[in-house]
């Protein structure tokens, strides 16, 4: 892997900060706080794309090392070293960093915001940030900023230190703490006084950040020679997995289980050698004399071994393969598969009847066997998946009286007939019109007004969510020996309605009758009466 340049951005950075603390030394306007900030932002935002290429050059270094640990494991070790030097040096200045922030806030450090400059009040405060890193004296060597370079110039020794002297002009080491450094009267100064004297809270918090990214480039550039350094030409491949490709986890009895067992990466000039042993959930090394061994070509390993009775069936085994060293590498494996006589359901997900009209939610299941592999026909209407979800649907024409569900499945590239179940076929009960949830008994008449419509209920033990919608109804009321009748056409009370009610004394009965409802097909079906007594 290639060393971690800077890009553009990442230079561009370098170069706007500079040019901020030149534009500071003049005035501290909104803008150049605001432009401090955003380069701040640039710096955090730059640290993810490090931060993903570190862990990759580290995965790749490990899996070097597991492969070969006597070849591997000095220049292993110098990376964790780099790895320790460069997780010291950021939590070093990220705790600089949060004192400096809060000083100059005057809160506690358990309310610094890390990274986020518009958060804080003091932003442009330069008296207490001058204070802390330079101290008293001329030259910065009385403050924290004094330390700060220290800290840099040991970690730079330190980690170039780990490398071999002839490639240390392959880092891109921005780091360094050397000058000159010069004032804008063109006076020479240290370093110290350059970057942190009279310097606002916004600008110092941006270098701190940037020295992090900058320590970690120098970790990156350090590890990934290290890891060049190991002659990665001795290898032919970085990682070597042994995997099972089952043609199915899922066999029917009498069936041969077969699977191949792959190695991700290989040398073509040699053949692994295959060990492997039935009923065991691993097979260690010292076992070897009672496994059984296939020898094969590279890359093409595949186990087969016939089943019978019925249940889970495991297997465990490793391919051995000899480094360029000559040095044998075992790397295990384990299966397991299950072997069962054919076996279906097929249930409707309510009630064990089919109802004309409507669609009916089935569920289908074969063991092992996935939905999409399964192929139901129904002998009457229709059956295809639900389009959301698992199950499926089932519709059936009001003509059919029986239906037949066969099911087959798409098993290993063959259909496999499972099975056929039969399912008795019904109309939609009547529902049973209801008005404020009551079709008989007592009912306040302000409570029958404010429901103002009829609502056709089904049974309580019917578990479909199907409705009926109210086309037609009759009110009678008898006052005296006078029986009125009053129609609505639809299923609101009327106004007519509305006032008879209101003028009817408590005991007087209301029936509610001549009941029109429209069921899910478009079918008129009469419902049963309403009686009611005002209360």
């Amino acid at each position: 892997m290639a060393g971690f340049k800077e890009t553009p951005r990442q230079k561009m950075i370098g170069v706007m900060y500079l040019v901020l603390l030149a534009l500071l030394a003049l005035n501290v306007s909104k803008e150049v706080i605001d432009a401090f900030a955003l380069i701040n932002e640039s710096v955090v935002q730059s640290s993810k794309p490090l931060s993903q290429n570190l862990q990759e050059v580290y995965k790749n270094f490990e899996a070097n090392y597991q492969f070969n640990q006597a070849k591997v494991k000095p220049f292993w070790e110098k990376a964790q070293v780099a790895r320790k030097l460069s997780l010291e040096m950021v939590k070093y200045i990220e705790k600089m960093r949060n004192e400096l922030i809060s000083v100059t806030e005057e809160i506690n450090t358990d309310s610094v915001f890390e990274t986020n400059i518009t958060k804080y009040k003091k932003k442009d405060n330069n008296t207490v940030p001058t204070q802390f890193f330079l101290g008293s004296s001329v030259d910065g060597s009385q403050g924290k900023a004094r330390e700060l370079k220290e800290k840099i110039q040991n970690f730079q020794k330190n980690l170039v230190g780990l490398i071999d002297s002839k490639v240390t002009d392959k880092m891109n080491f921005s780091l360094s703490t050397e000058g000159p450094y010069h004032n804008a009267d063109g006076m020479e100064e240290t370093w110290e006084m350059h970057f942190f004297y009279n310097t606002i809270l916004a600008a110092d918090i941006t270098l701190l950040n940037k020295l992090i990214l900058d320590v970690r480039m120098a970790e990156f550039d350090v590890v990934n020679l290290l890891h060049k350094s190991i002659g990665q030409g001795d290898f032919k491949f970085d990682k070597i997995e042994a995997k099972i490709l089952p043609k199915s986890e899922f066999v029917f009895a009498g069936e041969e289980y077969s699977a191949q067992v792959i190695v991700a990466a290989f040398d073509t000039s040699q053949s692994p050698e295959v060990y492997f042993m039935n009923g065991v959930d691993s097979l260690p090394a010292k076992m070897i004399e009672s496994a059984s061994l296939i020898r094969v070509k590279p890359n093409d390993v595949t186990l087969r071994f016939p089943t019978s009775g019925e249940g889970l069936r495991k297997y465990a085994g490793f391919v051995r393969i000899k480094s360029a060293v000559n040095v044998a590498n075992d790397y295990h494996f384990r299966g397991e598969y299950m072997v069962a006589n054919p076996s279906f359901s097929i249930s409707p997900t309510n009630m064990n009847v089919l109802y004309t009209g409507v669609d009916n939610p089935v569920s289908i299941a074969v063991s092992g066997i996935i939905k999409e592999s399964l192929i139901p026909i129904i002998s009457c209407g229709t059956i295809k998946p639900k389009p959301q979800g698992s199950g499926w649907i089932v519709n059936v024409p009001p003509d059919c009286k029986e239906a037949l569900i066969s099911i087959s499945a798409q098993v290993n590239g063959q259909r496999k007939q499972v099975g056929v179940q039969k399912f008795r076929v019904k109309m939609l009960p009547d529902p049973k019109a209801t008005i404020s949830n009551k079709n008989k008994g007592v009912i306040n008449r302000n409570i029958m007004i404010a429901a103002g419509m009829l609502v056709a209920k089904m049974p309580d033990d019917f578990e479909f969510a199907y409705s009926f919608s109210i086309k037609s109804f009759t009110m009678i009321i008898q006052r005296g020996f006078n029986v009125t009748n009053y129609k609505s056409g639809n299923a609101n009370l009327t106004e007519e309605m509305i006032q008879q009610i209101k003028r009817t004394n408590k005991g007087q009965k209301i029936v509610i009758e001549d009941i029109i409802a429209i069921d899910p097909l478009g079918s008129e079906r009469l419902l049963s009466p309403i009686v009611l007594n005002i209360e």
